[in-house]
């Protein structure tokens, strides 16, 4: 496996300032494959990833869109297949209230690095499996949310009736997040 951290491709999406999507590897042969998930090398700006988490979903789950203020995340999905929505909601950041969609998941083998105060969230294609590391230990506070619908915001999650949480359904608006509430606020 000498070198396979070489033959990942890291590139920085200009449509969101600080994601980092990595091109994952693969290295098989008869017996299967091998791949690397995370360095820490591919994304240097980034803190140190102190707990793994793993979410399983079945095929029309939607999970989000969440935001912390405190906490980054890298994912990963090994399993299954799944749409990423990215949202900016760091107001001083130049491309403050932009989105992207990524697919994830069979046949894109990506690591999708997440900064703090970017909402992010995830609708199952298919059953999947997704694993993630975050730069914080869980603090239930900073577990904080955005409608998933919110018509300002322009998201096509590509299901019309998805299965959500009921704490996603009650997120508010973007517009209604509190000023205290949003990412930078002391």
């Amino acid at each position: 496996m000498v070198g396979s951290a070489l033959m990942a491709t890291v590139e920085r999406l200009t449509e969101i300032q600080g994601i980092v999507v990595v091109r994952l590897a693969a290295f098989g042969d008869a017996r299967g494959q091998f791949f690397e998930t995370y360095r820490r090398s591919w994304i240097p700006e980034a803190r140190e990833m102190i707990q793994g988490n793993r979410s399983d979903s079945k095929a029309g789950v939607l999970r989000g869109l969440h935001y912390h203020r405190k906490q980054a995340d890298f994912w990963y999905v090994p399993s299954g297949r799944v749409r990423a929505a990215l949202f900016d909601f760091r107001e001083a950041s130049p491309t403050y209230r932009a989105t992207t969609l990524l697919e994830m998941g069979d046949g894109q083998d990506i690591g999708l690095y997440i900064p703090r105060g970017v909402a992010h969230g995830f609708c199952a294609i298919t059953d999947c499996v997704m694993t993630y590391l975050v730069d914080e230990y869980y603090d239930g506070a900073d577990e904080l949310g955005i409608l998933w619908n919110d018509p300002a915001l322009g998201i096509d999650w590509g299901v019309a009736s998805p299965i959500l949480s009921a704490r996603d359904r009650a997120n508010p608006l973007a517009a209604a997040v509190p000023q205290a509430m949003r990412p930078g606020a002391a």
